[in-house]
């Protein structure tokens, strides 16, 4: 269960053997059985920490999933390692048949607003162990033509990355973080702090590199993964939903634009704030996902 003290975070993860990797994950079962399931997707380089807030906020209404994807927090991280979109896919699948999930209500942000996207098609292609009733995008890259990575994302996608990852501190997030949030919305230490612990951890730093792989994964699945947000944004079969904060260089306004462009009707919602709208405006995102999930 997510906890804001990483204390709390590691002792309370639970481990999950998929791909013979090690995934950590947090589960919270309602006390009624009958009680609907949040699956939280977190983004890059961070963790299910992210939903600390939303997980807090949801646990008397919810049952809830949250896991660190593979090269991710707690989980395992593989080196050498082909890391793949479709891969995380897998194990977010898997993982939902392990513990008997059927139907879930997804959040997703950043890096994980692909993987989510990757689950969206193939419940269309009827290729999904579970069913999505409703999905949440947060900030991210939902369209490759409209993603601005930032410099160091794109250091660390070039031949220099396994450099750059060596010398990684965590100044350099706090730099690039500084860049991404909102003007009024700077990143706390406390946050800055827990998230680069969890880099650290099994030297996550290292593998950077190749995660970002999948910035070449949305331009390569770009037509098939929009294609699915357009069959469902036509039948309503899944409701889908943007909340997106306005002042991120990587995936603000201008994706917004592009979402409302290319899904018209579909709910989307603008905040105030940078590329961590969970995290810089806890509130306001809790408020807006409850009604669009309720």
């Amino acid at each position: 269960m997510p906890y804001q003290q990483l204390s709390e975070y590691k002792q309370a993860a639970q481990y999950a053997t998929i791909n013979n990797f090690k995934i950590a994950y947090w589960r919270h079962q309602h006390q009624n059985p009958d009680a609907e399931v949040l699956l939280f997707i977190h983004g890059f380089p961070s963790a299910a920490w992210d939903w600390h807030a939303q997980w807090q906020f949801f646990s008397d209404q919810y049952s809830m999933l949250a896991l660190d994807l593979l090269g991710f927090g707690l989980s395992d991280k593989p080196k050498p390692h082909e890391y793949s979109v479709l891969e995380q896919a897998d194990i977010v699948d898997q993982l939902c048949q392990r513990l008997g999930i059927e139907k879930v209500k997804v959040v997703a942000h950043d890096y994980g607003n692909s993987v989510a996207q990757e689950l969206l098609s193939r419940q269309q292609q009827g290729k999904l162990s579970f069913t999505i009733e409703r999905l949440c995008w947060l900030n991210g890259g939902l369209f490759s033509e409209s993603h601005r990575p930032i410099l160091t994302q794109k250091l660390l996608h070039s031949w220099l990355g396994p450099l750059i990852a060596k010398i990684m501190s965590k100044s350099t997030l706090r730099k690039g973080f500084n860049k991404i949030f909102g003007p009024n919305t700077p990143p706390k230490e406390h946050e800055l702090a827990v998230l680069w612990a969890l880099i650290e951890y099994n030297n996550g730093a290292a593998v950077m590199p190749k995660i970002l792989d999948y910035l070449d994964e949305r331009q390569r699945y770009r037509d098939r993964w929009v294609e699915a947000m357009q069959y469902y944004a036509d039948n309503n079969e899944v409701v889908l939903c943007f909340i997106n904060g306005i002042h991120d260089p990587i995936s603000g306004k201008h994706m917004l634009d592009q979402f409302r462009l290319l899904l018209p009707g579909v709910h989307s919602l603008e905040l105030n704030v940078g590329h961590y709208p969970q995290l810089e405006a806890a509130d306001e995102v809790n408020a807006a996902i409850k009604e669009f999930m309720d």
